[in-house]
This record gives C-alpha cells, structure tokens and sequence, in this order.
C-alpha cells in the first residue's frame, strides 16, 4: 500500500460512519488519488526513479508514449462539468466512460496541487488548506499568496515529481501565467520544470504546442473557470461560458499536438454554491469561538487551534451541537486515525487544527475577523468532502 492509498480502519469508526451518513467521499477512498498523475505520465514516457509510476500508468490507462501534455483546470470538478457538458463538446465526448480521481482533504488549490506535484498526501506536504496556522510563529499563513509562512522549500520539503523527470534527463515545461514563476506555491508543489510564461488561454495552448515539439513533458495550467465559479457560481452562465472558451481551446490543443503524444485533463477540486442562510461566523458566535485562538483553512474546511488547556473533544463536542448535520467535526487525533490527511510526518502534525471541521451540502463557517470582505462574499467555494468537491475528471486522450 503506498501513501496515496488512504488506509480504511478495519474497526468501525464514527467518522467514517459520520462521513457515509452524510454522502462525503474521503481522500482515495473510492476512486485513484489526484497524485497517481504525475507518476502515470513518468511511467507513460518510461522514466525509472518516480515511485509506483508502473502501477499509477497502469491504474489511470495511459499509454506508453514519447511526450506527454498534462492540462490542469483550476475548479474543473467532474460533478461541475458533467453538470454542464452542454456547454464543452470536447470535453462531453470524452468524459463518457472515465472515471473520476480524488482531489484531496481540503479539497482546495493548495492541498491538491501539493499531492498533484509531489505524489504524496497532505499530511506529507504540509499543504494543509487554504491557510494555515505556522507552529513556529503561530500566525497564520497563506498558501496562495505564500504570505506569513517560512521558504517554501522548508515548508514543502518533499522531492516534487517534476524534479524527478528532470533529474532523469527528462524535458519538463510548466506553461502559465508570469505571476506564478517562482512564487511560493510554484516553488513548493511544482518545482522542477522550465518555467513558460503566457496569459492568455490561447497563447498557453501555443506554447504547450511548441515545447512538445520535442518529446517530454508539457504542463498547462488554467485558472479562469474557478474564477468565475467564486465569483458567480458554477451554475452561472459565466461559468458556462468559461467552460465553453476552456473547451474550444484544448480541441484546438489536441488537434495540434505532435503524433506520439498523450494529453491528459484534470483538475485540482470541484466546487459548490454556498447557501447565505447556511453559514455561521467565528467572530459572533460565542459557543463556536468558545476556547478557539485561530481558525485556519477555509470556509469549508476548517483548522481549528485552540487556547492552551482547553480540551479538543470538549469544543468538538460543542461544534456538533451547534453545526449538526452541517458538518462532520473532528479531533486532529480522529482525523489523522482516519487518514483524511494520508501519512502524517511529525512536522506537519501540529499544522493540522486541534478540531477539523469538514462541512456538508452548502454550509459554511466563516470567520470575519480575518477573512476579507471579497472572501465572504465569494458565491462558489470549495474544501470540504462532498462529491462536488472531492471528484475531479481525469481524461485521456491519445
């Protein structure tokens, strides 16, 4: 078994009980990791020194090829574009017949894109949500911006997949906005590859077309379609119409690519429309703040680090109440027996909260004292373990 099988109890566990009533889908649990990518393309391309990439190539279908395209879209859950396939004719006609992977717990940019680029879980990466709670300083941190938080290198400490295909001789080429070349993110989940700076979806495509014209390994990110689900929601017409344009784009892509060459479309979670009527703030709720001195992770998916003394199963047992079949509520030991963050290392243990709150259907838990008003206003969220959430497509095309 490796680290991105997430070990079930063979007891029975009132989480898992807790997760099955309320229809989550923990990390592997039904379907293959979003981190078996990275090693099925190694494994595609006949790489040697990436662990399990005979058996990831194996589990995800890929083909033995000489180059291989890996397209990531930010948001793209398999859920959102089954959903809305009207809208993404390339995408409808292939994604008959997949099956879906697993994004991670929190299912959220970070989180996922550090199991994506290194093949391990969560509790390995120390990728652990949206933001996080640094045990050296005890402030938060934010793993977007990589705002409040050590080098990403000593965060992230973990050899990246794309190191390993270079280190091995292998061409690597990350395509995707000038911002993100060396940022932090980049830096911890992605490191490795040439970096290619384009903007436009279009211009991304070119650029991809033209590093495969050697074989290895093209990365593509998209953002725009999570961008529109948080600002609109995924069943707003601007979602549709970005999906259409993301659509348009990657049939051009696939009609260009050189013979010998697999393309592969994922993405990093899914997304669901908050309810307003559904939602519970930190800062004014008295019960929920109770003993809790920093909320970390997102409105979905939650850290809670509490006041020294005060006991986790006590605050747990106070969440439940108040939150009932809103959420599934946890202590940071009950979390970790029940591998929703995978392997934990000892350094990334006290990143996890004291209580892990993971909510359900279209709830959520803010907390006004830190979040921004932009950030509460969002419409699409994302982190928790609903279905929606949790399955992402994994298309091949070759």
């Amino acid at each position: 078994m490796t680290d991105l099988e997430t070990p079930r109890p063979t007891a029975p566990s009132r989480l898992k009980d807790a997760l099955d009533a309320a229809d989550l889908v923990a990390p592997a649990s039904r379907y293959p990791c979003l981190g078996r990518v990275l090693p099925a393309v190694a494994g595609a391309i006949g790489v040697q020194g990436v662990p399990d990439a005979d058996l990831a190539q194996k589990t995800l279908g890929l083909p033995d090829a000489s180059r291989v395209c890996v397209v990531l879209v930010d948001g793209l859950g398999h859920g959102n574009l089954a959903e809305r396939a009207g809208h993404a004719p390339f995408l409808r006609q292939r994604l008959a017949g997949s099956a879906p992977l697993t994004s991670t717990f929190p299912s959220t940019t970070a989180t996922a894109m550090g199991t994506f680029g290194v093949a391990l879980p969560p509790g390995r990466t120390g990728m652990l949500g949206y933001t996080v709670r640094d045990p050296a300083s005890g402030q938060l941190g934010n793993l977007v911006s990589w705002t409040g938080l050590p080098p990403a290198r000593e965060w992230q400490r973990e050899t990246t997949v794309f190191e390993r295909l270079v280190a091995a001789g292998t061409s690597v080429t990350s395509i995707g906005p000038v911002r993100f070349s060396g940022s932090g993110l980049t830096e911890a989940a992605l490191r490795g590859p040439t970096y290619k700076a384009a903007e436009s979806l279009a211009s991304r495509v070119d650029a991809t077309i033209e590093a495969l014209r050697r074989p290895g390994v093209a990365y593509l990110y998209w953002g725009d379609v999570d961008k529109a689900g948080h600002r609109h929601g995924w069943g707003s017409w601007q979602w549709g119409d970005a999906l259409a344009e993301l659509d348009a784009e990657l049939g051009r892509l696939a009609r260009a690519l050189p013979r010998d060459t697999v393309l592969v479309i994922t993405a990093d979670h899914g997304m669901v429309d908050v309810d307003r009527s559904l939602r519970w703030d930190v800062a004014t709720d008295p019960v929920l703040g109770d003993g809790v001195e920093l909320v970390a992770g997102e409105p979905r998916a939650l850290h809670l680090h509490l006041r020294a003394g005060v006991d986790p199963g006590v605050v747990a047992r106070r969440w439940r109440e108040v939150l009932g079949d809103a959420a599934v509520v946890a202590t940071r030991t009950e979390a970790v027996d029940d591998s929703w963050f995978g392997d934990v290392s000892a350094h990334v243990l006290p990143v996890i909260g004291d209580v892990v709150v993971a909510m359900t259907g279209r709830a959520t838990v803010v907390d006004s004292r830190t979040q921004t008003p932009a950030s509460l206003d969002l419409v699409g969220v994302h982190g928790s373990l609903t279905a929606l959430e949790m399955l992402v497509p994994c298309l091949v095309v070759a």
